[in-house]
Formats: structure tokens, sequence, C-alpha cells
């Protein structure tokens, strides 16, 4: 037979050597993988090695004999020894995968939520995950929340409402749409809300859980991971809703009907919605230095003309800080959104406009 050492040794030599079976059945003593260097593992955290070599198998009924008998004896046991790491293999694969399945019961335990896939008429709940995994999976990276939390003076106005209206949070239910790393929850929470639901569907939310602990606001403000045409929040109305989902020309995110969806479902009978008001203007911009930066670059890029590029470059949008004295003409408003009345529909339009130009130069 072979003792518990001798299994271990077995094992590693087999790793090791990676014998035939050929090789195996011809062995005679004294056996090749007695040395003492075969009780060390070849294979980190080998499945063969965790088991008891005594209940492997049944004990076999073999005379004492020569070395054939015995590697006869091993081989046996070698066998069934794999069909029970296979076994092993297959259970450890389904709990991996029963493990995946309770991170999310993990999360919404530890924040008190209730999370469940519902049905939705809406255009934007039938849209399939990976439609609007790209844009989603973008804010689950902390570099585009630092992004937006270092714009003083966009985060600076949305606290300084907040906190400057205390009457409209004091004790009321608010809700959080994209909350991202839950900045307007805890601004919420600071103005006297009651209670605050943050809904984000980025993998970011599990570092907003932790924030919220970590500013001791887990009473009031309860995070729910998921798109809100989908989750089922733990409360039927909300009498304010907040959302950070302004984006370049306003609406380049999309975000706004996600809002309104929001607004449609969850906002009690003479709620708002904040930002309350928003607008699309158009001004005529005369800067000849971006002009020159941005397309007459192309025609000499180290010596080589790449004017072709220019035709690329045109249709894109530039998102640019400008100086005043640039602007040569007056601002005309071409969308103004209320976002307490708004529906989606209203998202799609075009608009005619007029600009009146103040300064005589070259519109750029």
């Amino acid at each position: 037979g072979i003792d518990f050492y001798g299994y271990i040794k077995l094992i590693n030599f087999v790793r090791l050597k990676k014998p035939t079976a050929a090789y195996l059945g011809s062995l005679s003593n004294p056996l090749p993988w007695e040395g003492e260097e075969y009780l060390k593992p070849e294979l980190e955290d080998d499945l063969l090695l965790q088991f008891d070599i005594e209940d492997l198998c049944e004990p076999a009924n073999v005379l004492p004999s020569n070395g054939l008998n015995d590697t006869a004896v091993l081989l046996d046991q070698l066998k069934c020894a794999e069909q029970r790491a296979r076994l092993a293999e297959a259970a450890l694969a389904r709990a991996q995968d029963d493990l995946q399945k309770m991170k999310q019961f993990a999360q919404d335990f530890v924040m008190n939520t209730d999370v469940r896939s519902g049905s939705s008429s809406s255009a934007i709940a039938d849209l399939h995950e990976d439609e609007d995994g790209v844009y989603f999976s973008s804010y689950g990276h902390y570099g585009i929340h630092e992004e937006m939390l270092k714009d003083k003076v966009r985060t600076e106005s949305y606290r300084d409402f907040i906190y400057q209206n205390p009457h409209i949070f004091k004790d009321k239910v608010v809700l959080d749409v994209g909350c991202g790393t839950g900045i307007l929850s805890m601004f919420a929470a600071k103005a006297g809300a009651k209670k605050v639901i943050g809904v984000d569907q980025s993998e970011i939310i599990y570092q907003a859980m932790d924030i919220i602990r970590l500013n001791k606001l887990e009473n009031i403000i309860t995070l729910v991971k998921g798109r809100i045409e989908e989750v089922d929040l733990p409360l039927e109305k909300v009498d304010v809703i907040i959302s950070e989902w302004m984006g370049y020309f306003l609406l380049f995110e999309s975000m706004l009907d996600s809002v309104i969806y929001a607004k449609d479902k969850y906002l009690a009978e003479g709620g708002s919605v904040y930002p309350d008001s928003c607008t699309i203007s158009l001004v005529a911009v005369g800067d000849m230095n971006k002009h020159v930066d941005k397309l007459l670059f192309w025609e000499d890029v180290y010596g080589f003309d790449m004017s072709c590029m220019k035709k690329a470059v045109i249709p894109e949008a530039v998102v640019e800080v400008l100086d005043p004295n640039t602007l040569i003409s007056t601002a005309t408003v071409i969308k103004h959104i209320d976002c307490n009345t708004a529906s989606t529909p209203d998202l799609e339009f075009s608009s005619d406009f007029t600009l009146a130009i103040t300064t005589s130069t070259k519109c750029t």
C-alpha cells in the first residue's frame, strides 16, 4: 500500500516529471518518488494534496508483494483522487457563482436596500444593458467623479442652493438620480432631509456606500444600485428630486430622460425637481487664436500637409472656457426646459434663432 507521505511524494513526482502510464506501470522497487525532495508541492493549492489518502478509497485487499502490485494500487488510488478533485473543482465553480450572486445581496443588506428588476413601458427602460454599458462604465471610474467634484463652480452651486434653501429639504424625502459619489445626497441630508435615496447604475455606488458610512449618514441615506427605470425604491413617492444631470450643451449625456422618468413615477403631488429651470443658448464667437489652434494647425504639421483632417475636425464640438472679449454677438436662448413639467418628447426639438452681431470681425 501507500502511506500519507508516499501519496504526497507520488503526486508531486507526477506533477514534476509528467510520466506516462506505461512508465508508471513498468516500475519496480525502489520507486523513483521516494526522495524527500518530492514532499515539496509542485503546484500551489494542489487539490490532490488536500485530501486524506486514507479516506479516498476503500481499503484494497491486496497481498504484499513486489513493487508492481504496489504501483497498481497507487494508480487505482490516483484515479479515485482525480475523480474527487474534478468533483471538488465543479463544486468550487458553483460556489464562486453563488458568491457573485451574494455580492449584491450583501451590499443591499448593509445599506438596507431592496433592489428588484421591474417592468416598464418607458423607451429608456427598454434599453438593454449592453446599449448603455459604456456610459455607465465610464462613471464607474473615480477620475470622472474627481473632475466633477473639483469643478467648484458646478459643485458649490448645488451646495449653496441646497444649504441656502433648507425649507425645501427639511423633513422631506429626497431622491438623488445618478448619485455617483453621493455628494448631493449628503448635501440634502445636511440640509435636514429625513430620508434620501440615491440611485446609480455604475460601480462607483459601492464606494459611495463607504463614503456614506464614513460620514455617519447611513441612517438617512439609502443607496440603490441600478437604473432608475428598473429598480424598485423602498418608498412609493418622494417630495424632492435632485440630480446632477447636466452635460455638455446641456443635453449631451441624455440623462434628463431618466430624471423625467423618475419625476413621472415617484414625485409626489406638490413635489419639485431641482435644477428646475434650464436653458440652451447660442452666441457668436470670433477667436482667431482658437481657430489657428484647432484648424490651421493641420496645414503644417512638422512640415507635412494634413489639411484633409479639417473635414473631420470641423463637425466636432469643442468644449472650451471662452474669453468674454471674444464674444461678437448677443446671446440667444434657443431652448428653455422646465424640469417640473417637461416630458421626454420635449427634449427632441428644432429652433429658429437670430444672432445680433455686435462686433465687426470674423466669426470663427
